[in-house]
């Protein structure tokens, strides 16, 4: 639970970072969208070095919980509900991540 939090809350970061230049670049609004936009990338990146396994793995789990965050603010934030294909693929993410997560290591 608390990877998947840690998880949750990097996509967070990630996002936000993304989201806010997006708003600057396509829908004309404050280039100061870019400081929190910088500071959220910067928390995504710690965030990142915060989880207990090999970098690369790291990363292909916590892809699986981005592309379901992702899907989730789609339809939070953008007002979009999300298609029956969205929610798929974004449930076979999830059970990638869980298989890299809870794989057996020695």
């Amino acid at each position: 639970m608390k990877t998947l939090l840690l998880f949750l809350l990097t996509a967070v970061a990630e996002i936000v970072g993304c989201y806010l230049p997006w708003l600057w670049l396509k829908q004309d609004k404050s280039i100061w969208l870019l400081i929190p936009a910088a500071l959220s990338l910067a928390l995504f990146a710690w965030l990142l070095t915060l989880h207990p396994t090999a970098a690369g793995r790291t990363y292909a789990a916590y892809g699986g919980v981005y592309i379901a965050a992702a899907i989730a603010w789609l339809w939070l934030v953008d007002g979009v509900r999300p298609t029956s294909w969205d929610l798929v693929g974004s449930a076979v993410s999830l059970l990638g991540m869980t298989i890299i997560v809870l794989a057996p290591r020695s």
